[in-house]
């Protein structure tokens, strides 16, 4: 297990801030048997080079955790009554750019009303979990290949196979209002995540490289964002998502409420 400060710990750490399960909008208290169905599309910047450089493959070298610059993912809400409501998402293995997912995330939510009419906020709280896995060429993308230096980095003809976990499990609270059509939203969360990357690797001569890396973190994260009612059933959000210590993402969301 590397150093919780170093380079390989934070470049594990570094994708949980486009995978974190935040909500989708503004959470709001839905009766039982609501059912909303929706999506959001999340941008993924790249790493910063200063985290990149890690010891690998026999020698010193950049990896490439930056694997798809979007990350897409479906949503279901279903409303439990009570202001309780549970959200679930999955992932199959479709090929997005470089990156192959087999991942979900699940999250119980729940929202009430606060204060008078003169000024009404929704104040709501959600558990959520990811889990799962994504593979592809982070520790040897083609880019990286060669074949001149036995002794030296990504000496093989094949690119990487290489499996990230983002083995994440949080909380977070928010607070959001109703401005007209328009509703702004912000909170806070506190998550434990536990990013894991296996190696999958064969070097040109046929010697495999199967390391494990693994860490173990807490971490907090803020977002806000608006949502824009276009009916009574169908909301477009936009979002911005931050672990102060990683990365800080956008990303955009449409929701429609089936009943």
């Amino acid at each position: 297990m590397p150093p919780k400060n170093s380079n390989v710990a934070r470049m594990l750490a570094y994708p949980e801030a486009s995978m974190a399960f935040a909500s989708l909008g503004v959470v709001t208290a839905l009766p039982a048997g609501a059912v909303v169905i929706g999506g959001d599309l999340t941008w993924v910047p790249s790493p910063p080079a200063s985290i990149t450089r890690v010891d690998a493959c026999r020698a010193p070298k950049s990896d490439h955790p930056g694997l798809s610059q979007v990350l897409p993912r479906p949503r279901l809400t279903v409303g439990l009554g009570n202001g309780f409501s549970l959200e679930a998402m999955y992932l199959p293995p479709i090929t997005i750019a470089n990156a192959t997912p087999n991942m979900g995330s699940v999250a119980i939510a729940w929202a009430t009303p606060v204060g008078d009419r003169a000024l009404r906020l929704d104040l709501s709280a959600r558990a959520l979990a990811t889990f799962g896995h994504v593979q592809g060429p982070v520790t040897c993308p083609r880019s990286a290949l060669q074949q001149s230096d036995p002794g030296g980095a990504c000496w093989a003809s094949t690119p990487s196979r290489d499996t990230y976990e983002p083995n994440a499990i949080g909380a977070e609270v928010a607070i959001a209002q109703k401005l007209g059509q328009i509703r702004w939203y912000g909170g806070a969360g506190l998550a434990s995540i536990q990013p894991r990357l296996t190696v999958g690797f064969t070097y040109f001569n046929g010697t495999t490289d199967n390391t494990v890396v693994h860490v173990t973190l807490t971490r907090v994260s803020l977002f806000g964002g608006l949502s824009y009612a276009l009916s009574q059933a169908v909301a477009l959000s936009a979002q911005i998502y931050s672990i102060p210590q990683d990365a800080t993402i956008g990303r955009a969301g449409l929701s429609w409420r089936l009943r």
